[in-house]
Formats: C-alpha cells, sequence, structure tokens
C-alpha cells in the first residue's frame, strides 16, 4: 500500500471507549468510498470499530462477527444495507469468490472487510484501509488511507 496513512484522532492512541470518535473520523475521511479493509492482528479490535461504524451509520443493534458466517448483512434505520466480511476462516480466495464478494463490491452499499489479506486479488480499485493496533490493554492506534 503506497498511500499516505493518516492516523485517526490525530495519530494519537484512542481509549476504546471513544471509538465512537473514530468511527466519525473514518466516515468523514473515506470520501464516499464504500468498501473498507480492516487490518490488524487478532484482538486488535477490528470487529469492535466496524460495531461503531455501523452504529454511526444507523444501525440499530445486532453486529457481530461473521467468523463462521464469513458475511453479515446488517440494515440501518432507513433501510440501507450493509455488509460484514471475516475472511479469517478461508482457506483458499476463491472461496470469497464463490460467495460472490465482487458483486458485494459492485453494490455499492458499505462493505466492511475483515482479514482482506485473505484475498489480495479481488479488492476494488478504490476503497478505504484502515489499520488498527492494540496499544496498549485499552488503547488502539488506528489510521487510514484512501485508494482509487
Amino acid at each position: 500500500m503506497d498511500s499516505v496513512w493518516r492516523g485517526v484522532a490525530e495519530g494519537k492512541p484512542l481509549p476504546i471507549d471513544k471509538l465512537e470518535q473514530a468511527a466519525q473520523e473514518l466516515l468523514k475521511a473515506s470520501n464516499g468510498k464504500k468498501v473498507w479493509l480492516f487490518f490488524g492482528e487478532m484482538g486488535a479490535g477490528k470487529t469492535t470499530l466496524v460495531k461503531e461504524i455501523c452504529k454511526a451509520l444507523g444501525v440499530p443493534s445486532g453486529t457481530s462477527s461473521p467468523t463462521f458466517s464469513i458475511v453479515n448483512e446488517y440494515e440501518t434505520t432507513e433501510g440501507q444495507l450493509v455488509y460484514h466480511f471475516d475472511f479469517y476462516r478461508l482457506k483458499k480466495e476463491v472461496e470469497a469468490y464463490d460467495i460472490g464478494v465482487d458483486e458485494y463490491f459492485d453494490s455499492g452499499k458499505y462493505c466492511f472487510v475483515e482479514w482482506p489479506e485473505r484475498i489480495p486479488t479481488l479488492w476494488p480499485t478504490e476503497y478505504l484501509s484502515v489499520r488498527i493496533r492494540q496499544d496498549s490493554m485499552v488503547t488502539r492506534v488506528i489510521e487510514y488511507t484512501a485508494h482509487g
């Protein structure tokens, strides 16, 4: 990824209870990009951040990690669909292709992707990369960059 990474909250570690701030900042910074790729180690807080972003978009509740289902579909209070993917369990990239990930990405709906490293040739040309790392048990460093 050759784009410039920008830090949420001016690049300072953000307390977990302030992830709502990160969600708002990322939505503004996304500049309309609907596919977001989330990078980070296991337990870094990718799913927790996606939950906050969904809440900011108006998804009432019920978001959870799609680790076993691979994709979860949520609906905002305005009836807009949001897709949340977790490709951690994929053995081969073709498994994502088989579920029609390219059609999801082309849908114009928000698509939040955890473990995108598992599907590198299926990324769309336009997306927002979000990198999250654990700074401490209660803080995270979040960075983003837009592509395309």
